[in-house]
């Protein structure tokens, strides 16, 4: 049996089991990983976000002494980052004495990434380098009658973003479909989008590794991205105001070579604490 502790988080109700394992004694198996997140018989999360220091993990090279966002999704995958578990993270490290703000960085997966701890509790997070791919690329859905077309985005990990007239519609229970298939060899994020109004859209999104969710950061940054796009929106920075259906976040342009540089505002929730006891796999 393994005994630890947890705190579950939450940003626009994308939530999170947060583990402290400082020295890395306990890198999690994908089966450990499934029984935690498991809203019936573990503690219930999209993801966990195991907090190491960053020295201690093989492939990272940069600063040591960052904090370290090991990344799973509920399946058990690893993925590069979460917009919204690096809020929840940053405000976890805070509220634990573990990080002076309000400037945090937090290295990932996809890089550091600095997170910015506001009066109101929110936190704004520099999530890099958004990039929009010409490539061309079609999602199917259940609730669609045929293909529709996508925009590939890359927010360090992969996005496909189709725009279509009611995403409510949808049936995402099932994992959505692409073509060509060899676009995503490692699997995709699908954001399916309504635009609402200047500089406000709406979404519902399928995650990889977890199925629909609540909300996806990196998702509403890769759906703001593509909506400036779409609508030839030239100057920067520019601020979209992206719906979820776990809330409402922020996406801030500011323009760069290769690409946008991107910042994500929301909410970052932690609601409780509490002991785990695991069986071995």
């Amino acid at each position: 049996m393994h005994s630890f502790s947890f705190t579950k988080g939450h940003g626009t109700r994308n939530d999170f089991v947060i583990v402290l394992d400082r020295e890395d004694m306990h890198d999690p198996s994908p089966g450990e990983v499934r029984a935690i997140c498991d809203r019936r018989a573990g503690i219930g999360g999209d993801g966990l976000l195991r907090a190491v220091k960053a020295g201690r993990i093989d492939e990272w090279d940069g600063d040591p002494d960052l904090w370290f966002m090991d990344y799973r999704n509920a399946d058990g995958s690893v993925a590069e980052m979460c917009g919204n578990g690096v809020r929840v993270f940053a405000r976890y490290l805070a509220d634990n004495g573990l990080a002076d703000g309000p400037v945090i960085p937090i290295a990932t997966r996809s890089g550091v990434r600095e997170a910015t701890l506001l009066p109101d509790r929110r936190v704004r997070v520099d999530v890099g380098v958004v990039t929009v791919d010409a490539g061309a690329v079609k999602v199917t859905a259940a609730g669609l009658d045929q293909p529709v077309p996508a925009t590939k985005v890359d927010v360090g990990n992969p996005h496909a973003v189709a725009f279509i007239d009611d995403p409510a519609v949808l049936d995402l229970t099932k994992p959505p479909v692409w073509e060509p298939a060899e676009a995503f060899p490692a699997g995709v994020n699908c954001e399916f989008v309504r635009i609402v109004g200047d500089r406000h859209v709406e979404m519902r999104v399928y995650e990889r590794g977890v199925g629909e969710t609540l909300s996806c950061g990196t998702g509403t940054v890769a759906v703001a991205a593509a909506t400036a796009e779409r609508e030839g929106v030239v100057e920067r920075p520019v601020t979209y105001r992206v719906d979820v259906l776990g809330g409402t976040v922020e996406v801030e342009l500011t323009g760069g070579d290769g690409g946008d540089q991107a910042f994500l505002t929301g909410p970052a929730v932690i609601v409780g604490h509490g002991e785990l006891t695991l069986a071995e796999d």
